[in-house]
């Protein structure tokens, strides 16, 4: 064991030349630290002035002595080796690197001066900003935030069905307080062959209706509570009212011949589902009512359970309505029989191209014995000359029966011109 102490001070001795009086002094006070200098060896290192007094004593070297004072110079001989390693490590590394940032500096500089010996001083400053925007593109790629604020301005415009009933992040975010419900239009002049001249059974006709009338609709929604419960359903509420208008009959003052109002409360599931390669995006179930505010014998009024839903392919939009007619007492059935007229559903389908909207509407009560129905088209077209997208020009045809709850019994053939607002750009 004395051999192998000597050996290490033999070590350290040898290499005196190499190392400073200060490394030596900081090698013996972590001896002194540490207790593992006894006096026997405190003075082993010439040119030093250490005295017995300045360590710790353990008394004699004893075994353990010895392996703990093996250890630390073990330790201190690595420290020394490892050195020389970590400098080379450095060096490699700069040189490694150096070429690849001289490159590129070259590189910029070669491009500067082809710029500088430009001499039309317009190509000249279009060079260098050339080399600028080559320059920039990671920083500018850095400096995009990716947050989903960011995402939503680079997405696609939301759909038609989307807008409508807010079904993505970035049409609840621009929502507005009011929106379209059902189609809101004007028609100014329309025209029907078979106007119904005796809305009142049994009653006696009304001999100075006209064929040609005005005929209009409002319709909006509001939505009431955005995620119901935590989940994907809005509720809301809507209102649409529609309005036939002897307009041109001047000998009888003009009245209004019928105005339906239609109040509906919906909760809207926001879906997301395939089903014939259309995707499934809204399903509405709710309460529903209607009615012509009339007195008694052209009072017409109904309640319906309603359930609707929603389907999209690219520009191509189809609602299918359902509905359950609530029973009423036949004392109170101010429309009996309704649902013989009425069916118990309808289909919408529009399509959207280059600011058009073609539509199509139809319904049928499913009764083989007794079948009746109804069918509308429609269509919306950009107005020529005028430059906005708010209002378009509307064309539409109705033929069967329940145009109106006072003509529910009565067929239509009915044609119209006039306007609509936009609610598909």
């Amino acid at each position: 064991m004395m051999n192998i102490i000597s050996i290490m001070f033999r070590l350290v001795r040898e290499r005196k030349d190499r190392i400073t009086k200060m490394e030596m002094a900081r090698i013996f006070s972590r001896l002194k630290k540490y207790g593992l200098l006894c006096a026997s060896y405190h003075s082993l290192y010439k040119g030093h002035s250490v005295t017995p007094g300045s360590f710790s004593s353990k008394g004699s070297c004893t075994g353990t002595y010895f392996k703990r004072l093996k250890t630390f110079f073990f330790l201190q001989h690595v420290e020394i080796k490892l050195l020389p390693v970590l400098i080379y490590l450095q060096i490699f590394f700069f040189a490694a690197l150096f070429p690849l940032c001289g490159a590129a500096l070259a590189d910029l500089a070669e491009s500067m001066a082809d710029c500088a010996k430009i001499g039309n001083s317009v190509e000249r400053l279009k060079c260098f900003d050339d080399l600028s925007r080559r320059q920039t593109p990671a920083q500018a790629k850095i400096s995009t935030p990716d947050t989903a604020d960011a995402k939503a301005k680079i997405i696609d415009k939301p759909s038609v069905m989307s807008r409508q009933w807010e079904l993505d992040p970035l049409s609840r975010k621009e929502a507005p307080i009011v929106r379209s419900h059902r189609s809101s239009y004007i028609l100014p002049l329309t025209y029907n062959t078979t106007p119904n001249k005796t809305p009142v059974p049994n009653g006696e006709p009304i001999e100075n209706m006209q064929n040609a009338e005005a005929k209009f609709q409002l319709s909006f929604k509001t939505k009431l509570w955005e995620d119901v419960i935590g989940k994907d359903m809005d509720l809301w509420f809507g209102y649409t009212q529609l309005s036939f208008w002897q307009i041109y009959n001047s000998a009888f003052s003009a009245p209004f011949r019928d105005t339906n109002y239609e109040p509906e409360l919906l909760l809207n599931f926001r879906t997301d589902y395939d089903l014939f390669g259309l995707k499934g995006r809204i399903i509405n179930i709710g309460i529903n009512h209607q009615s012509n505010g009339r007195a008694e014998p052209l009072s017409r009024s109904w309640n319906r359970i309603v359930a609707n839903f929603g389907f999209e392919r690219s520009n191509f939009n189809l609602l299918v309505k359902t509905w359950y007619r609530i029973p009423e007492s036949t004392q109170n059935d101010d429309n009996p029989g309704i649902e013989g007229y009425m069916g118990y559903g309808e289909i919408w389908g529009s399509y959207y191209w280059r600011g058009h909207k073609f539509g199509v509407m139809f319904r049928n009560n499913l009764r083989l014995g007794d079948n009746k129905g109804a069918a509308q088209i429609e269509w919306g077209f950009p107005l020529p000359f005028i430059s906005n997208d708010r209002f378009s020009g509307y064309v539409q045809y109705f033929n069967g029966y329940g145009e109106g709850l006072l003509d529910y019994n009565a067929s239509s053939n009915r044609i119209g011109v006039g306007f609509i607002l936009t609610d598909w750009r």
